[in-house]
């Protein structure tokens, strides 16, 4: 499995209508619906490029940058960004077309990353193939990557040495 997978073998793209059943007490569709969405094509994508069961380790970020309403449709695109041995990174963003206006461009409601690690049967993880940038903007995504998961490793290593000065 050294063989690597190109970017667009792991894009997916998923479509929803947001509906009342989705509303918070302020009348837009809640955070936490919308942060299943994205673990839902996160997930789809980290499947289809490591060819088996992928589960979520973290969710690295997720900003909010709109809020979403009744009757939006909803787009979320993910793709993997970068692969470790056994771990996927997954980029996603969340686009809303609002039902009430008519606008050539979808709005961005949301982007998170998440990290992922391939799994056998048995749970324990397996090793994935290699991630391989098609363009300049995978290239970027690729980069960026690598910085969120050096900033993961260095908070774990600075709170597990703060736990154990406590000791």
């Amino acid at each position: 499995m050294n063989e690597g997978r190109p970017t667009s073998h792991s894009r997916v793209t998923l479509s929803r209508i947001m509906t009342a059943v989705d509303v918070n007490l302020y009348g837009t569709v809640h955070g936490g619906v919308l942060m299943k969405f994205v673990d839902d094509v996160a997930g789809a994508a980290a499947a289809r490029h490591s060819g088996g069961t992928a589960v979520t380790a973290a969710i690295d970020e997720i900003l909010f940058l709109e809020p979403v309403r009744v009757g939006d449709l909803v787009h979320a695109y993910a793709q993997v960004n970068w692969t470790g041995s056994t771990s996927m990174e997954v980029g996603v963003k969340l686009s809303a077309e609002r039902w009430d206006v008519v606008a050539a461009e979808p709005l961005t409601v949301a982007t998170a990353y998440l990290v992922f690690v391939a799994v056998d049967v048995a749970g324990h993880p397996r090793n994935v193939p290699p991630v391989v940038p098609e363009n300049a903007d995978d290239e970027r995504r690729f980069r960026e990557a690598l910085i969120r998961r050096e900033h993961r490793l260095a908070r774990r290593a600075a709170i597990q040495k703060a736990r154990a000065e406590q000791d």
